[in-house]
């Protein structure tokens, strides 16, 4: 039987219903169950999404403490996704962990999604040192995060609008590709031509964000060629998305790099589900060369939302006593 501290964690903010068991700082066991009801609706429904978790919970928490090898008896606290999120998913997850955090008369632990998309740096090596910024990027947030300790972390530019996934994903429903688009995006960009057409761009102040402009300019730039050729998608599909995938990437470097120097520091990170766009890891690979910077990219499973990151961060706040009582409850919008 492994020593140390036991946690067991529930992430279920979206579509993913996901459960994770820590033991000390290791991750024991990281299991994730995709819904993919949504697909045929292009995009999550909520009412769906949360009768899916609601199937999901029991068997993926028994998975996961089965293949960690331990028992829930065994447990020391557990964890679970306050928010932000959607309302649904996140009442199935805390109810779940506040009825057996109760039930085995066990510390609860709410994280805050966002906090431990930035906290899986901390899951592998090498772990980045403080003070870092952290690019995260998701279907609900675009932020640039001074992090300054594991549990110290501010927001210090983020998009006034749009995330830069949903401008991913709502691009590739523009080229009438199925949902999630972003990794379809990302796919065929890998055998186009980046600079096949130019989009127009928002030029937000200090270090914020706006993708509500480039989506329009896409779209309007689409239906313009479209009205020319009919079959303009089809015939340049591949170099559509690699322009429409180096203009995103581009607007979220020119800000990361900003930021960089304003601040003088140079250990820079990505998280959130964007990160695992393998057009933005290879942008950072390059600027670890050019700029100097120390970069750290998350392993795939753990950009994604998963509950790994949430047992990551509920490791450091169980160490630090940071409980929640049992009138905890979701926040959809919780703040960072």
């Amino acid at each position: 039987m492994n020593n140390g501290i036991k946690i067991l964690a529930i992430e279920s903010s979206c579509d993913e219903t996901a459960a994770s068991v820590i033991i000390n700082s290791k991750i024991a066991s990281n299991i994730v169950a995709t819904q993919d009801i949504h697909e045929q609706y292009g995009g999550v429904v909520p009412e769906l999404a949360s009768r899916q978790h609601q199937i999901n919970i029991v068997p993926v928490v028994e998975r996961a403490l089965k293949e960690a090898g331990v028992s829930k008896n065994d447990l020391d606290a557990i964890a679970c996704t306050q928010g932000p999120g959607l309302l649904g998913g996140l009442l199935v997850g805390v109810s779940f962990a506040k009825s057996l955090a109760q039930g085995l008369d066990l510390p609860l632990i709410g994280v805050h999604h966002m906090h431990a998309h930035i906290l899986a740096h901390f899951i592998d090596d090498p772990q980045p040192q403080f003070p870092f910024l952290c690019l995260t990027v998701s279907g609900g947030h675009t932020q640039i995060v001074l992090v300054e300790d594991y549990l110290k972390m501010k927001v210090i530019g983020q998009t006034i609008d749009d995330a830069v996934g949903e401008a991913f994903d709502k691009s590739a429903k523009i080229l009438g590709l199925p949902y999630p688009g972003g990794p379809l995006i990302d796919k065929y960009a890998k055998e186009g031509n980046p600079d096949f057409l130019k989009f127009a761009d928002v030029e937000m102040a200090n270090f914020d964000y706006s993708f509500s402009g480039i989506k329009t300019s896409i779209l309007y730039t689409l239906r313009k060629e479209v009205a020319k050729d009919p079959d303009y998608v089809e015939n340049n599909l591949s170099d559509i998305c690699a322009s429409i995938q180096k203009t995103l990437i581009d607007i979220l470097i020119k800000k990361l790099i900003k930021a960089s120097k304003s601040l003088g520091v140079n250990r820079v990170a990505i998280a959130g589900g964007v990160s695992a766009n393998s057009g933005l890891r290879n942008k950072l690979s390059q600027l670890s060369e050019k700029l100097g910077w120390e970069v750290f990219i998350p392993a795939f499973q753990y950009c994604t939302d998963n509950a790994g990151m949430i047992a990551m961060a509920a490791h450091f706040k169980y160490l630090e006593k940071d409980f929640s009582d049992l009138s905890l409850r979701p926040d959809p919008r919780m703040p960072f």
